[in-house]
């Protein structure tokens, strides 16, 4: 073993030589859960136009052809949505702050574990307002947003429904989302801890394969502070968990998204938490 590190200056260098590789190797493990998670998707997608492909060379009517053209068409599009999506998040994009659509960051996460959602028969009910854009990092975010709706799914292993919210306060020019679930809640007991490194309720793996380390939501919390923003957490056990996210929208006199707010879901709505509007 080498010689104890007596010198503070370099403790605190390799420290955060560290915590850089760390948040390196989770990004990592991020985009490796989600290929998996898409992988099987690109397959439904192949299957899908294989089989109008047959189709349309087995019928010569213009009708048949015509509709097997256009289900490869929209099956193609979709694939190429996916795509994109996820080279955005493998790509390297500035790491500087910037005015950033989060409507858009949102729907691109939604339709990455789209698949993953409907296996495990979560619906999915949004409650946007126009907002303006935020000041932040898109890829940081982004596995904000998908470490938050991955939870989620695991919170529901029978089903239920993820709530999104989004709104601007002008007062404090903060932007608001809250991601919610109707899963098992988290005993009041844990609450305190449940940013803490390392701290985890899972057990183990669960149906996907698929634990916890601890490090999801307390690297969470330090990217979201980092963007000098705030996360909050809401849960009662048997009801469901609730995150809301804190963000300074870019700038105080940006120009709200004209985004038309999504009808309520023929499930209904669900009891309003505190402090979220209506």
């Amino acid at each position: 073993m080498g010689e104890p590190i007596s010198d503070p200056g370099l403790m605190q260098q390799q420290l955060a030589e560290l915590q850089q590789r760390l948040a390196q190797a989770q990004r990592l493990t991020a985009l490796g859960e989600l290929l998996s998670i898409t992988t099987h998707e690109f397959n439904n997608i192949l299957m899908t136009i294989i089989n109008y492909a047959k189709l349309g060379l087995r019928h010569s009517d213009p009708q048949t052809q015509q509709k097997a053209f256009e289900k490869i068409l929209t099956a193609a599009q979709r694939a190429a949505r996916i795509s994109h999506s996820i080279l955005g998040m493998a790509k390297n994009r500035s790491g500087n702050l910037e005015p950033t659509n989060l409507v858009g960051l949102l729907e691109d996460t939604l339709l990455l574990l789209e698949r993953e959602l409907n296996k495990y028969r979560i619906s999915v009910e949004k409650h946007y307002q126009p907002v303006p854009p935020v000041l932040a990092n898109g890829n940081q975010i982004q596995q904000v947003l998908l470490n938050l709706i991955i939870n989620a799914r695991q919170a529901m292993p029978q089903g239920g429904r993820l709530t999104l919210k989004l709104w601007h306060e002008p007062a404090t020019s903060m932007v608001h989302l809250m991601i919610r679930d109707t899963g098992c809640g988290i005993p009041p007991e844990f609450l305190p801890r449940i940013f803490d490194p390392f701290f985890t309720t899972k057990t183990g793996q669960d149906a996907t394969g698929k634990g916890g380390t601890g490090l999801g939501l307390a690297m969470c919390k330090e990217i979201i502070q980092a963007h000098q923003g705030r996360i909050r957490v809401e849960s009662t056990p048997g009801r469901g968990t609730a995150f809301t996210l804190m963000l300074p929208q870019a700038q105080p006199t940006a120009e709200l998204s004209s985004l038309p707010v999504p009808l309520r879901s023929s499930q209904g709505l669900m009891p309003p938490m505190a402090n979220a509007p209506q």
